[in-house]
């Protein structure tokens, strides 16, 4: 059990909150963890700049052309994978497929609006965790 009256230097999978039953959770910390070899402010990093990624990445996708928005689904399949954040992944896997097909984009980008939303939720959550007495978040 992990003593939670010091948990600056416990990986970020160590004090994640547990899935609800049934539901893989927006971040696969195990996953992040071996990614980053359990090095917390690695960990740290990477979250911040998928956060910060993911939220530009959506914003372009709603200013440029269809071939635009592939390339940018594209990008954020990768970041995704990297953090664990599969249904990110698949849902912007989803918006690829959408864009190849010809297929009807609004839909598909809302979704992966949501998921996006979710694992943002879910990374600022980590993050104020992880951040040291009297720190501030943004």
């Amino acid at each position: 059990m992990v003593d939670m009256t010091d948990l600056s230097n416990q990986p970020l999978a160590l004090v994640a909150s547990p899935p609800i039953a049934g539901e893989d959770p927006p971040i696969d910390v195990a996953h992040l963890a071996r990614m980053t070899l359990g090095e917390r402010s690695l960990e740290i990093q990477v979250l911040e700049l998928f956060d910060r990624q993911a939220e530009l990445l959506l914003a372009r996708m709603r200013e440029v052309a269809p071939s635009g928005v592939a390339g940018f689904a594209h990008t954020l399949v990768g970041s995704a994978r990297g953090i664990g954040a599969w249904r990110v992944a698949a849902a912007a896997e989803a918006l690829e497929r959408a864009v190849a097909e010809c297929g009807e984009l609004a839909s598909a980008i809302e979704r992966l609006d949501a998921v996006v939303g979710e694992a943002r939720l879910a990374i600022r959550a980590m993050l104020r965790v992880s951040a040291p007495a009297g720190a501030t978040q943004p």
